[in-house]
């Protein structure tokens, strides 16, 4: 499987140069134009193009930290790093380290995606099985790529739109395009990879953690919906609840972010442990970088091990999300604990977080009161965290998938769009209770106006999907991000601050892209954005 590494080296250097009519060629060696000439190649390169999302900057560490630091769903704890106090303080700037990293990454995957789609359109297959698989292969890094601009442009506004590899490759540096172009182009590649027969609805064991059709068609449906198309992304939602779709509410919340998630049915697009690996091209890399010295050809994330209170315990729950969490009985107009609360955070009783950790442990059934007296906080992340299992992990990987996209995600965003459009009724009401009736929450019996609906279906998504990122870029699209940080800040007794300023809506363009790129330097404003 060194093809891949020898690979990335040869595809990162520029085939621009002349050569001497004498040089001799190496037949049998990797080359840019030679190589991906059968289904096997292109398929290595496509797998490439997924390793990039355990990349510094993404899934494998900073991902977590960027996204629920900065929606004020985790706080920082002393032991925080600079680049990451940075982050939950709102002190950040061109310079971050994360910030810097997610964009580089998200570019590489954007790099990769193009090759694949520069060597897939110049080989012209004769079998029709190898045809057919390099459809499926293109439909993928559309995906991958639209997933990459969707972040970028839904965080920096407008960015570079680079959808061809010669262009990267011969060091063209683009400038930033118009947002409404990079929506355009997002919107185009997964279209075209909707319409693709080749993509599947489900695949064997063996490829789980591919792209399917769904992932596809539920990103579609997020990018209409960043824009305020309701109607489009109303219609693209709702696909996924009819056939040939077969996705489920899982029946046991907590599963959703076990050790044993990967099968799950509620799954439509993962962030997947070792299965990456297991197809065969990996990429061996660890939550601080390339660390295969360390854990070997695997793709595991620091997570569980750097948000453990009896591990690093990097960060607690922001007060403002446990008190979220309490919120009035919409029957009796008496005080309510989401039961939610007890799967998301350890806390004290009446916090609703649970109380006990470790009932079933390696070593067998024990259980450990949680220690409520720590005098920075009494609460501690339980979700993606298997304290169910071992009392402590013993080095920074987790076996547990990250949810990408999942069904009662989808189901919310659906509802959104109807109340969006002025629907407030049984369609809606309907969805947000089949997600509160699983995990045993108290059911709406109305939704009431427009604007009381969507105060309801912005605190669902605020207690179902809690630590799972989501939140920043919800109440980015709200517009509603700089009145809640600051509103959330402004009353924790830790904090008492309004750090977020007008300029947070958008992230600063990173210092490597300004020293690498003259263009999107000289578009930069007041240093920033």
């Amino acid at each position: 499987m060194k093809k891949f590494f020898i690979l990335m080296i040869l595809v990162g250097m520029s085939v621009g140069c002349s050569k001497k009519r004498l040089d001799l060629v190496d037949q049998s060696s990797y080359a840019y134009e030679t190589y991906f000439t059968n289904s096997n190649a292109i398929n290595q390169a496509t797998i490439a193009t997924y390793a990039t999302m355990v990349h510094p900057g993404l899934w494998a560490r900073e991902y977590y930290y960027i996204f629920d630091l900065l929606g004020n769903e985790a706080k920082r704890a002393s032991f925080l790093l600079g680049p990451e106090q940075e982050l939950g303080d709102y002190t950040f700037g061109s310079n971050n380290q994360d910030l810097g990293w997610l964009w580089q990454s998200l570019y590489r995957m954007i790099f990769r995606a193009n090759l694949v789609l520069d060597r897939a359109a110049a080989w012209n297959p004769t079998a029709t099985v190898d045809r057919a698989k390099v459809n499926q292969y293109v439909a993928e890094v559309k995906f991958l790529r639209a997933y990459a601009y969707l972040h970028l442009v839904t965080l920096w506004g407008d960015v570079p739109l680079y959808t061809d590899y010669k262009t990267t490759l011969n060091n063209n540096y683009l400038p930033r395009s118009p947002k409404s172009q990079v929506w355009q182009q997002i919107e185009k590649d997964l279209q075209e990879a909707q319409a693709t027969d080749e993509l599947p609805v489900a695949y064997a064991a063996s490829d789980l953690g591919r792209v399917t059709k769904g992932a596809v068609t539920a990103l579609l449906g997020k990018a209409y919906l960043y824009q305020q198309k309701y109607g489009p992304a109303q219609a693209e939602f709702a696909k996924l609840l009819q056939a040939p779709y077969t996705y489920k509410l899982c029946p046991v919340y907590d599963s959703l972010f076990s050790t044993t998630n990967q099968t799950n049915p509620e799954n439509i697009f993962q962030i997947m442990d070792q299965q990456w690996t297991d197809w065969g091209v990996g990429s061996p890399y660890y939550m601080f970088g390339n660390g295969a010295e360390q854990v070997g050809k695997q793709t595991h994330t620091g997570r569980a091990m750097e948000y453990g209170f009896n591990d690093w315990k990097n960060v607690y729950l922001s007060n403002a999300a446990v008190k979220a969490f309490s919120y009035t009985n919409p029957h009796t107009g008496q005080p309510y604990v989401d039961p939610r609360a007890r799967s998301t955070f350890y806390g004290t009783g009446p916090s609703g977080g649970d109380t006990v950790y470790c009932q079933q442990c390696a070593t067998g059934p024990k259980a450990y009161p949680f220690n409520t007296s720590d005098p920075q906080g009494d609460y501690r992340w339980k979700k993606y965290e298997y304290y169910n299992q071992v009392a402590s992990y013993g080095d920074p990987k987790s076996p547990i998938n990250a949810q990408v996209i999942r069904l009662a995600d989808v189901m919310l965003m659906l509802a959104e769009t109807q109340i969006q459009q002025g629907n407030t009724g049984n369609e809606p009401l309907a969805l947000i209770d089949s997600v509160r009736s699983r995990s045993g929450a108290v059911l709406y019996t109305t939704l009431g106006d427009k604007t009381s609906a969507m105060k309801i279906l912005m605190h669902e998504r605020q207690l179902e999907l809690c630590g799972e990122e989501f939140r920043y870029f919800d109440l980015l699209r709200w517009g509603i991000a700089k009145q809640t940080i600051n509103g959330e800040k402004a009353v924790d007794p830790g904090v008492g601050v309004t750090p977020f300023q007008d300029k947070h809506v958008l992230f600063p363009i990173p210092d490597n892209e300004k020293n690498y790129n003259p263009n999107v330097a000289a578009q930069v404003k007041d240093g920033w954005n």
